[in-house]
């Protein structure tokens, strides 16, 4: 061995990429099944055996210094090669396609720092994303043409299939004055929309005199109506873009609680559908803040 030259422990690299992509050691500690005081001390190891910090740790969430941004990119490369030894050598075929449903409410919020990771460890792994209506996908699930979907369902699913619940709010533009006005403009988006019918029975039951406008599928449509303060809408909280605000108004109807479950298809998965379903899992249970997701910006 030449002078000098140290061995870096996979495991080490693995809970610095986890602490990366969550911004902290507690929810890192879940994706690399670690206590949280387990994670800091890989931590202090990695750059111990580097001589340098890694992390600013400063701030509400640890963000990566310079050479921790250096290690970042070979860090992957270095775990992604020795998992495709490992699975090599035990003659696990992880290539392949996984199909994988998110609902379209839900899928940019929620699912790139999952599929990032998923990517990074699995690259031979093809994931074709669809995105449409929970009710869709169901169907899309029955006929095989999707291998796993995450959807927002009204009914709490039960063992693996629940991944967490979240209460829909009302969301518009940031001290927008669209609520007050009557009748309400409503952006519900599809027809087969989960929140649709929610939000219709909700202002039904409390009397308010309300309109369609903008029935449209893409989500991009519908958040410039909300940014000109047009209309409103109906959002998990945990989803409202981070340039409109969750309505704390009175003069808004409380809207009904919806679950995120993961369903798969009677006849079970594969090896890497399971695979990735169970990275679903841990990363969709963690806490929010621990997912990456900002508070929701309120405006009341």
């Amino acid at each position: 061995m030449a002078s000098g030259v140290r061995d870096i422990d996979i495991g080490l690299l693995r809970a610095f990429v986890a602490v990366a992509e969550t911004g902290g050691m507690t929810a890192a500690g879940r994706v690399v099944h670690l206590s949280q005081g387990a994670v800091s001390q890989q931590i202090k190891r990695l750059e111990a055996l580097f001589e340098t910090q890694l992390f600013d740790r400063s701030g509400e969430t640890m963000a990566l210094t310079r050479d921790g941004e250096r290690l970042m990119s070979r860090a992957r490369r270095l775990i992604g090669l020795n998992d495709d030894v490992f699975n090599q050598m035990r003659g696990e075929d992880f290539s392949g396609e996984v199909r994988l449903g998110v609902a379209h409410d839900i899928v940019a919020s929620l699912l790139p720092p999952v599929l990032r990771r998923f990517q990074n460890q699995r690259p031979h792994v093809l994931v074709t994303l669809v995105s449409d209506t929970s009710s869709r996908l169901r169907q899309q699930l029955r006929e095989r043409s999707i291998d796993l979907a995450v959807l927002t369902e009204s009914r709490r699913g039960s063992g693996d299939t629940f991944l967490f619940t979240d209460t829909l709010v009302w969301a518009g533009a940031p001290d927008g004055t669209a609520y007050r006005r009557r009748p309400l403009s409503v952006a519900l988006g599809q027809e087969h929309c989960a929140f649709r019918s929610a939000a219709i029975d909700a202002l039904n039951r409390a009397g308010i005199e309300w309109r369609v406008i903008c029935q449209v599928g893409s989500l991009e449509p519908v958040f410039a109506t909300l940014e000109a303060d047009m209309a409103v809408a109906p959002f998990l909280s945990r989803t409202v873009p981070a340039r409109l605000a969750a309505l704390d108004r009175h003069e808004l109807p409380v809207l009904p609680a919806f679950h995120i479950n993961l369903r798969t298809p009677s006849n079970g998965v594969d090896l890497i559908t399971d695979e990735l379903a169970r990275q679903i899992r841990e990363a969709m249970r963690a806490d929010p803040l621990d997912r990456g997701i900002p508070p929701v910006r309120t405006s009341g």
